[in-house]
């Protein structure tokens, strides 16, 4: 299930939170398949940084800094890039925020709120901009980043698991919506792949357990099925299909990239209570 190379050429795709991590490898896959890729992040130096080492390779990306998070700004976004190059044909909607590990009863406002503005209506202001120009042209091609906790949630981060299913139902929604268009809107779940998005909540986790890393790496490995841990490029691949004319009649499927893990569903264990709280 993987697009072939020139399966995208000449195509506009627009990649969010494309500084690192599957990001970056989202759009690496893309261009080197002949798409014009505009990599957004809202970290300008580090995202400019990512586009010139992938131009030095030959690919033809550019760099956009956007905050998904507004309104205006990704409005601005879209609008330049259907101005510049004539139209967009793909969106990948990756750009997400982790979250502390936490049990709900210690989560704050704050920290939920900046999950949710992040991973869930982020992609609802890209949907929206995005579809919008698609529609009009009546063509087009939506994925959007997902997790397989949006289908199976692990305990402690409720706001990320919470986000993520919210795409997933963003995702149906729209692909029912904008069908009649010629609009294809589908989700991938990716499972563990060791980016430094992964690496922060792994360091949380190791610590509430009060083992080392190398152990939690290892625990994750041995439940997953296939045997390893996933890479940027298995999501990618996936990105690359559903994004592509092989994958035309597919729509408002959400793909779980996992290795065969279904999701990470244990318990914690009782913890001591703070003494300042009912």
């Amino acid at each position: 299930m993987t697009a072939a190379v020139g399966e995208h050429q000449g195509q506009i795709a627009v990649v969010t939170g494309a500084a690192q991590g599957l990001g970056l490898g989202i759009a690496q896959h893309l261009a080197q398949r002949g798409a014009e890729v505009v990599m957004v992040d809202r970290q300008g130096e580090k995202v400019t940084a990512a586009a010139a080492e992938l131009t030095d390779t030959g690919l033809t990306v550019r760099a956009a800094c956007a905050d998904v998070t507004s309104s205006d700004q990704v409005h601005e976004l879209f609008r330049d890039v259907a101005q510049q190059d004539g139209r967009i044909d793909i969106l990948v909607n990756n750009a997400g925020l982790g979250q502390d590990v936490a049990a709900i009863t210690e989560l704050s406002d704050q920290h939920w709120q900046q999950v949710i503005d992040v991973t869930l209506t982020g992609t609802f202001f890209c949907c929206r901009s995005a579809g919008r120009w698609m529609r009009r042209r009546e063509s087009g091609a939506i994925v959007n980043i997902s997790s397989i906790n949006g289908i199976n949630p692990a305990a402690l981060v409720a706001a990320y698991n919470v986000a993520k299913a919210g795409v997933i139902s963003l995702t149906r929604t729209l692909a029912l919506e904008l069908a009649a268009y010629g609009v294809r809107v589908n989700a991938v779940c990716p499972g563990p792949v060791y980016t430094d998005f992964n690496r922060r909540v792994m360091s949380q986790r190791c610590e509430s357990l009060g083992i080392e890393e190398d152990e939690m790496i290892e625990r994750v490995r041995q439940a997953i099925p296939l045997g390893r841990w996933g890479q940027p490029s298995d999501i990618a691949h996936t990105v690359g299909f559903l994004s592509s004319p092989a994958a035309g009649w597919i729509t408002g499927e959400v793909v779980r990239v996992s290795g065969g893990l279904e999701g990470v569903s244990a318990a914690p264990p009782k913890q001591p209570l703070p003494e300042d709280q009912p």
